[in-house]
């Protein structure tokens, strides 16, 4: 779990020198990333881009509905003696039926993973849209339990802070 927050920033000089005064905090951000011309691009940051959060999700998903799909799969098959794969003979009958499980469970995890929205969609359109109209971005991460510098963070002359929900 960690706190996180972006602050909208005009000009790169507030943007390194707020990094800067970030960097030097004790205990330390998890996270300090800047986000603009000449730094990182949005898409490159995980945590501001929606289709890595979705290939993850994914991925996630994919380790419990693969192998559940398996075993249901082969479990159908003892449980209704249905003969749909008979050609396929006594083994090999609950295997095919299995990996048509597999197949199902891996289908499944992309339905279940793009069905699914981020909580944090809204906000990061709205810093798509800031970082288009040629402001920086600062992503600050801190662990949980340690308080956001806030004061610092308006005192730098922010646009705007956007927090993100925890993880």
């Amino acid at each position: 779990m960690a706190n996180c927050v972006v602050a909208v920033l005009a000009a790169h000089d507030q943007l390194q020198a707020l990094r800067s005064q970030l960097a030097e905090l004790s205990p330390p951000p998890l996270s300090l990333l800047a986000i603009g011309p000449g730094e990182l691009a949005l898409e490159q940051v995980e945590r501001l881009n929606p289709s890595q959060a979705r290939t993850r999700r994914q991925k996630q998903m994919a380790l419990w509905l693969i192998p559940f799909g398996f075993f249901a799969g082969v479990m159908f098959t003892f449980i209704t003696d249905l003969q749909t794969f008979a050609f396929a003979g006594p083994l090999g009958e609950p295997l095919i039926s299995g990996l048509l499980g597999l197949g199902s469970g891996w289908m499944g995890s992309f339905a279940a993973a793009a069905s699914v929205p981020s909580e944090d969609d809204d906000q990061v359109r709205i810093l798509r849209n800031r970082l288009q109209e040629g402001n920086w971005l600062l992503l600050l991460e801190t662990r949980n339990g340690v308080e956001l510098p806030w004061r610092l963070l308006q005192q730098a002359g922010a646009r705007a802070l956007v927090r993100l929900s925890e993880d």
